[in-house]
């Protein structure tokens, strides 16, 4: 027991020493690296100023707090919602950081975020460390649109050389950091056939986010940073993640992670394998790495905790796993008074949790041999898909033959009730703009922003819900299809709504993104005019919407188009006449002739007509279409209409196989 008293003492003593000089080194060599990379304001402003200052106040002071609590945390995150404009908030440092450094880098980054007013949300990101705040919980986001790449003015000497080692060094952080805790990793690399050349690197995600959430965000940045090579110096930036390299120091040598462990297709994500390397200058700061090697080898560490989820669930990796008793008790058995709808894959039912948190959950009643595989694939791949227009799966549930997924509660329900339902004429024509330019800019994510290109394949008013301000977030990704990298399409079997889909994927199976804008253009017919695809005019039977839409605009009586239950004071007959043009190009075949999503953005956005991209409508005929969908459904159109001629109701509520998905 002696010997063992003797050795805490001594080892104690050690690491006093030991932080002592590093203390003193970091303030000889002070550095808060706050060089302004990218700066973002919400467009929106918060509703209740005052409340909204009070939490953010709070948040940031909160979080100042836990950055000076001590024991080197460079990392937090603090929420308030005291009133109708809550905000989560969150800061994270380079690892590399010096907790001095990391609070200089903070208190920059909250001046400058503080320009950006009443806005509902902010980001500000220094070399150093990165600022967050959002008036709804992104902790587990990855990506987002917009993500960031910034590459140096001068090339590097040697690039040749300098960009092959720069692609390894690269490649290295992008597959070990993920494998680590935290996810972080500083490298260098001898630039071979140089005069004593190094390249640096570092990569760093959220801790807030999963190992498969960390692996994609990477996945991105190191996309992105390619393209500075060989220039001396770049940078990628991401809502979750950051990578950079240089041939100039910006860490110290004895913050080099040493990250051969988690290299190869071998790599184990054992936590307890990051050392730090790197050689060390003086005799005194040897003590350093004396003491932290003893404390290693002799000191009991326990496990890592898993990561708390918003909701009360852990998340180890990919998606949250829910208890299905857990869920079962918040449906209330699955009864039927907390039932919100139903679909063809299954009933949506309102859930409170144990926390108080209120979910959907929605439960699948498809084949289970057919399903699993694929409801295990579409799930790993949409629980990381987030954006403001996009209902976000927060995980799931497998039982038995029972498969249930789970998701954010929207109050307001779906579209179709606003347009034809029991809400119906209640929608301004601001809000029905509103919801157009939210389901526009979440296929505009899922199309060109997210790091593989998502195909929806059923837009229609069912699957755009509605949030407390009636904002649109697309639902449903049962038959969401990975695009292939470098093809303009794939083949496959038709699966999707009769009414809202283009007629070359009806007819032949050719599925692009540009089948969603076709879609989306019969969506913004509907907002505009509260009528289904599928209803005739009532003064002609053979005239479905999207064929009376063509004739009313090509004769300039397009205004008949709209909504009778609006008024006609609430909007500009060249809004409206904009709003159908859109939609008709949307509509346009061949598929080549339709805008993708940025462009319908940009035009959305646009105060003018789109007369320059005036619409044409082409002839065309789709002939006999038999057993579509499980459905059977003769379609004839002259214009790039899709409506059914069938007569029963169940033809616009057409669904194929649940999910197809081919890597990328």
């Amino acid at each position: 027991m002696a010997n063992r008293g003797s050795w805490n003492w001594w080892l104690r003593l050690v690491i006093a020493i030991a932080a002592a000089v590093s203390m003193l080194w970091q303030e000889a060599n002070s550095d808060p690296q706050i060089t302004l990379l990218n700066k973002g304001c919400s467009q929106y402003n918060a509703t209740n100023v005052a409340g909204f200052f009070d939490n953010l106040n709070a948040t940031f002071s909160d979080l100042r707090t836990q950055l000076s609590a001590g024991g080197g945390t460079l990392f937090a995150t603090a929420e308030q919602a005291r009133s109708s404009d809550p905000v989560y908030a969150l800061v994270q440092c380079r690892n590399y950081m010096s907790e001095m450094d990391c609070l200089a880098c903070y208190d920059a980054a909250v001046l400058q975020i503080r320009n950006c007013s009443a806005a509902n949300g902010a980001r500000v990101i220094y070399d150093g460390c990165f600022l967050r705040y959002e008036s709804n919980n992104f902790y587990d986001q990855t990506t987002l649109p917009g993500n960031v790449q910034i590459c140096g003015n001068q090339t590097a000497p040697t690039p040749a050389e300098f960009e092959a080692e720069g692609q390894t060094l690269l490649m290295n952080l992008e597959a070990a950091t993920p494998r680590m805790n935290p996810y972080f990793a500083a490298t260098k690399r001898a630039v071979a056939n140089s005069n004593n050349l190094t390249i640096y690197g570092v990569a760093q995600c959220a801790q807030t986010i999963s190992q498969t959430g960390c692996q994609d965000c990477l996945t991105v940045a190191f996309r992105n940073i390619q393209g500075c090579l060989p220039d001396a110096d770049g940078r990628a930036i991401d809502a979750a993640c950051f990578l950079r390299y240089s041939d100039t120091p910006f860490f110290a040598d004895n913050q080099t992670t040493n990250i051969t462990p988690f290299l190869g297709a071998g790599g184990n994500s054992s936590k307890k394998k990051a050392i730090i390397g790197g050689v060390v200058g003086g005799g005194a700061l040897v003590l350093v790495v004396v003491a932290l090697f003893l404390w290693y080898k002799f000191a009991r560490k326990s496990k890592t905790a898993p990561r708390d989820n918003i909701l009360g669930a852990t998340e180890l990796q990919g998606p949250n796993i829910y208890d299905y008793k857990d869920l079962k008790a918040a449906t209330n058995d699955f009864s039927e008074e907390n039932k919100l709808g139903q679909g063809g894959f299954g009933d949506v039912y309102k859930a409170t949790l144990k926390n108080g948190n209120m979910v959907a959950v929605k439960k699948l009643n498809i084949s289970y041999n057919r399903a699993k595989a694929d409801f295990e694939s579409e799930v790993r791949l949409i629980s990381n898909v987030h954006h403001r227009n996009l209902v976000r799966l927060l995980g799931c549930c497998s039982k038995g033959s029972e498969l249930l997924l789970v998701y954010e509660y929207m109050s307001n329900g779906s579209l179709d009730r606003f347009l034809y339902g029991d809400k119906r004429g209640s929608l301004t024509w601001k809000q029905r703009f509103d919801i157009i330019f939210g389901t526009a800019r979440g296929l505009a994510y899922l199309h060109e922003q997210y790091h593989v290109t998502i195909i929806h394949r059923d837009v229609k008013p069912s699957n755009i819900l509605l949030d407390n301000d009636f904002g649109a977030k697309i639902a449903d990704f049962g038959l969401a299809r990975l695009l292939p990298e470098n093809q303009s399409h794939v083949s496959t079997k038709f699966a999707g709504t009769l009414g809202y889909t283009s007629p070359e994927y009806a007819i032949h199976g050719h599925l692009s993104e540009k089948v969603d804008t076709y879609s989306l253009g019969v969506v913004i017919l509907e907002i505009i005019s509260g009528r289904r695809i599928s209803d005739m005019n009532a003064d002609s039977d053979t005239e479905y919407l999207l064929e009376e839409a063509w004739k009313l605009y090509e004769s300039g009586m397009h205004e008949k188009l709209a909504d009778e239950a609006m008024d006609s004071n609430e909007y500009k007959a060249e809004e409206l006449k904009k709003l159908v043009e859109i939609a008709l190009l949307c509509t346009q075949s061949p598929a080549t002739s339709r805008p993708n999503m940025s462009e319908i953005l940009a035009m959305l956005l646009s105060d003018r007509s789109v007369e320059k991209r005036a619409p044409t409508r082409a002839s065309f005929s789709y002939g006999n279409m038999n057993n579509v969908g499980d459905n059977t459904a003769s379609l004839v159109s002259t214009g790039g209409s899709s409506a059914s001629n069938a007569t029963t109701s169940s033809a616009s509520n057409a669904t194929a196989s649940f999910t197809e998905f081919t890597g990328r």
